[in-house]
C-alpha cells in the first residue's frame, strides 16, 4: 500500500494535526447534506508527548459522496476551552473512517475530544467523543497500563472491556493482537457453539476474505457498547496478532488461508491491514515504509519505554509442525531430529530490520537511565511445555476426564503427554517455535544490561514468567501473559483439571499460569518495581459481571541488568 504524504497530511485549524484520508479541500467536490452518525463511536491511540491520534467514522445511507466533520480538542468535558479544532471528511476509499493526528498537545495531560458531523458548513446531530492523554515527559512517579488481547465477539460479552473504561485511573490501554477474528458464523465456526452465539452473531456470517468483510467485521466490533466504553476512555496502543489477518498466520501464508479456494494470500492480507489501518486508532505508516512493519517506540518519562513488536507479517517463518516435521524412526517419534530444526538459526520471529531497531531503543533507553524497558509482543516467550495431566492427576482421575471428553479435545491431550515426556514444547506457533530468534532477543537484553518486561497475549490463559537465558544461569527478563476477553482457554475444554498446578509444577520459568479466566492485566510500572494484577471477570456469559484481583506479582529490576524473582505480593 502506497501512502501518498501530500495528499494523506494536511494542516488544520491551529495548524495542530494531520488527518489519514483526504483534508477538506478548498473548493471539494459536494458534500453530503443529509442525516448521518456516528454508530461506531470514537477512539484515540499512539499518544505521544505532543500529540495523539483521533478517530471516528460516520455513517449514512445510500451516498458515496465525502462527508464533513469537524473535530475538536479540549482540556474540559464541556469544551469550553479548545485547544486544537479543524475539519476533515470522510470517503469512501477510507470506508468513511476518520483519523487525525493532532499535534501541538502538552505532555502528561487529560484532553477531551468529539467529532460532529457538518450540513452548510454548520455542525449538525449529536457529536461523538471521548477522553485521551499525552505521554509523560522526565520524571515520573508511575504509569498504569491495562493490557488486553484476543475478544472472540460469539463467545461472550466483552466484559474485561467494560471493566477498563471503570477504572479510575488508566494512561493507556494496550492491545497486543486478535482485536477481530476471521471466522464464519456456521454451527461449527469458532465460538458459535457458546450460549451467546445467537445474540453475537458474525458479521458477515462467513469467514474473511475481501476488503468489505475485514471492514464489516470491524464495523461489527466497534457496535459493542463495552467496547465502545473502553476506547473513550484512555488512549489505545494496538497491534495485530494473527486473526486480524487469518489464524496462525506467518510472512508466505497462514494456516486458516487455502489459496486453492481462497485465493491469493497478499491480497487477503492486504486487505485486513488496510481494514485494520482505516479502523483503529493507530498511526499511518510513515512514507516509504511497508504497512506491515507496525514496530514503534512509545517513552513513559524516566519511568518506561514501550516497544511494540510485529511477529506475524514481516518475516516470520513458517510454523513446524509435528504432525508434518516430526521424523519417526523405527515407530518412534525423532524428537532429537525435530529439536535441531527447531533451533535452525535461520528461522525467524522478527527480520534483521526489526531487530536492530529493537537493540537500538533498548540501549537507548537503559542509556538515557529509563527504569523499564517493555516489550509489547503478541505470543508466550517462556519455554512451556505441556502437563503431562495422568500423572498429574493419577490414572484413575485422568481417565474419568479423559471418559467425558469428544473426541477432537481427547486426542490433542493424549499427544500433549508424549510432548511433555519428551520435554517438546506445546506451541510452536509461540516463541518456543523460534528459539534462537528469541535467543537473539535475549543476547539484546543482556548486552544492554536492560530491565525488560515481556507482555504476551495470544495464549487466552493468564501467566506470571521468569525468562531465563539458554545455559539456565541468567533471569533476564520478567513476563506476564495476559488471557483472552472472551476467547475460549485450555481449561474451557477440560473443566476440572489441575492446569495451573501442573504447568508449574513442569515448567522452571512459569510462576502461576490460569487457563481459564477472563479478563485483563493491569501493569503498574515505578522506579524499583514493577506489579502485574491480573484481574478476573466473573463471566462473559451475561453483561451483568464482577471482577476479582486473581494474583499480584511484583517484580524488582536486577543489580546488574534482568531481574529479581517474581514475588507475590
Amino acid at each position: 500500500m502506497t501512502i501518498d504524504r501530500r495528499r494523506a497530511l494536511a494542516l488544520f485549524g491551529l495548524g495542530g494535526a494531520g488527518a489519514a484520508g483526504e483534508a477538506m479541500a478548498a473548493t471539494p467536490r459536494a458534500l453530503f447534506a443529509g442525516r448521518a452518525e456516528f454508530l461506531h463511536g470514537a477512539a484515540s491511540g499512539d499518544p505521544l508527548e505532543d500529540r495523539v491520534v483521533l478517530w471516528t467514522r460516520i455513517t449514512a445511507e445510500a451516498t458515496t459522496a465525502p462527508i464533513a466533520v469537524r473535530w475538536e480538542v479540549s482540556t474540559d468535558p464541556r469544551f469550553k476551552t479548545l485547544v486544537r479544532q479543524g475539519d476533515a471528511r470522510a470517503t469512501a476509499s477510507r470506508d468513511y473512517t476518520v483519523k487525525v493526528d493532532v499535534t501541538g498537545l502538552k505532555p502528561a495531560t487529560d484532553y477531551f475530544y468529539r467529532f460532529q458531523y457538518l450540513r452548510s458548513g454548520k455542525p449538525f446531530g449529536k457529536p461523538v467523543g471521548g477522553r485521551t492523554r499525552t505521554l509523560p515527559k522526565g520524571a515520573v512517579k508511575d504509569v498504569v497500563l491495562a493490557v488486553v488481547s484476543c475478544a472472540l465477539y460469539p463467545n461472550g460479552y466483552f466484559n474485561a472491556y467494560d471493566a477498563i473504561a471503570k477504572l479510575p485511573r488508566v494512561d493507556a490501554v494496550l492491545h497486543l493482537g486478535d482485536y477481530i477474528y476471521e471466522y464464519g458464523a456456521a454451527p461449527d465456526d469458532y465460538g458459535m457453539a457458546s450460549p451467546t452465539a445467537k445474540a453475537r452473531v458474525p458479521d458477515p456470517p462467513r469467514e474473511l476474505l475481501s476488503l468489505a468483510d475485514y471492514r464489516r467485521r470491524h464495523a461489527l466490533y466497534k457496535t459493542d457498547p463495552a467496547l465502545q466504553a473502553a476506547h473513550a476512555r484512555a488512549p489505545w496502543i494496538v497491534v495485530w496478532d494473527d486473526h486480524e489477518t487469518a489464524d496462525n498466520s506467518w510472512i508466505g501464508g497462514a494456516e486458516n488461508h487455502q489459496p486453492a479456494t481462497e485465493g491469493d494470500w497478499v491480497k487477503r492480507k492486504t486487505a485486513g491491514i488496510k481494514a485494520y489501518y482505516e479502523w483503529m486508532p493507530i498511526r499511518e505508516p510513515a512514507a516509504g515504509t511497508l504497512p506491515e512493519a507496525a514496530w514503534r517506540r512509545f517513552q513513559f518519562g524516566d519511568v518506561a519505554t514501550l516497544l511494540m513488536t510485529e511477529t506475524r507479517l514481516t518475516a516470520r517463518s513458517h510454523q513446524l509442525d509435528y504432525g508434518r516435521d516430526l521424523p519417526v524412526v523405527d515407530g518412534k517419534p525423532d524428537f532429537a531430529a525435530f529439536a535441531a530444526k527447531l533451533k535452525d538459526p535461520d528461522r525467524r520471529m522478527m527480520g534483521q530490520g526489526q531487530e536492530q531497531w529493537l537493540a537500538r531503543e533498548v540501549d537507548a533507553s537503559m542509556q538515557a537511565g529509563t527504569a523499564w524497558q517493555v516489550l509489547g509482543n503478541q505470543v508466550v516467550m517462556a519455554r512451556v511445555v505441556p502437563p503431562d495431566l495422568k500423572a498429574a492427576m493419577g490414572d484413575q482421575a485422568y481417565a474419568a476426564l479423559l471418559a467425558k471428553l469428544p473426541a477432537y479435545v481427547a486426542k490433542p491431550v493424549e499427544e500433549s503427554r508424549v510432548l511433555a515426556q519428551a520435554g517438546a514444547p506445546g506451541n510452536l506457533d509461540a516463541w518456543d517455535g523460534y528459539p534462537a530468534d528469541r535467543s537473539r532477543v535475549y543476547d539484546i537484553f543482556k548486552a544492554s544490561q536492560a530491565r525488560p518486561i515481556v507482555l504476551a497475549g495470544d495464549s487466552h490463559a493468564f501467566w506470571a514468567n521468569e525468562l531465563w537465558d539458554d545455559a539456565g544461569t541468567n533471569r533476564v527478563a520478567a513476563e506476564f501473559g495476559v488471557t483472552s476477553v472472551t476467547s475460549p482457554g485450555y481449561a474451557d475444554y477440560l473443566p476440572g483439571a489441575p492446569l495451573g498446578e501442573a504447568y508449574v509444577a513442569a515448567n522452571k520459568e512459569v510462576k502461576f499460569t490460569d487457563q481459564g479466566a477472563k479478563g485483563f492485566l493491569l501493569l503498574t510500572l515505578e522506579h524499583g518495581r514493577a506489579t502485574g494484577e491480573l484481574i478476573a471477570v466473573s463471566t462473559i456469559l451475561d453483561p451483568r459481571y464482577q471482577t476479582r484481583v486473581l494474583k499480584r506479582f511484583v517484580v524488582a529490576p536486577g543489580d546488574k541488568g534482568g531481574v529479581k524473582a517474581l514475588a507475590e505480593g
